[in-house]
């Protein structure tokens, strides 16, 4: 039954404006609506549940994450909108913070305005 279902994905903001002028600004997404519940994006055909949780911690890793086909040009464009990368020690490109993985997929970290780890990854086939 759910495997037949579209994912739908949540995260938590403080600030819906800073929010939306990151995914929609800066990533791209399409915005939906905002009401008292959520700030809804639509990314690829998907649901993003912004919401508003006033007092929260971000998690250590990551929450949300992309695959993508060339992570490189990605990175860059990521880079060059203003989401710098994250540049984890372990991360042999420290440039784009990308880390290449023992079976040779890719993954590159960000942060939004929360300081929530996003990530976009290359895997191999």
């Amino acid at each position: 039954m759910l495997a037949s279902g579209k994912m739908v994905g949540f995260i938590p903001t403080k600030d819906y404006d800073k929010a939306r002028a990151f995914y929609e600004g800066k990533l791209g997404f399409e915005f939906v609506s905002l009401d008292k519940f959520a700030l809804v994006m639509n990314v690829g055909g998907h649901m993003i549940r912004i919401v508003k949780i006033p007092n929260f911690t971000p998690l250590q890793g990551t929450i949300l994450g992309w695959q993508v086909e060339n992570i490189e040009s990605v990175a860059v464009w990521l880079r060059d909108r203003g989401v710098p990368p994250e540049k984890y020690p372990f991360a042999q490109d420290q440039n784009l913070g990308i880390w290449t993985t023992p079976d040779g997929s890719k993954v590159a970290w960000f942060k939004d305005p929360d300081g929530n780890i996003l990530s976009i990854s290359q895997h191999v086939s």
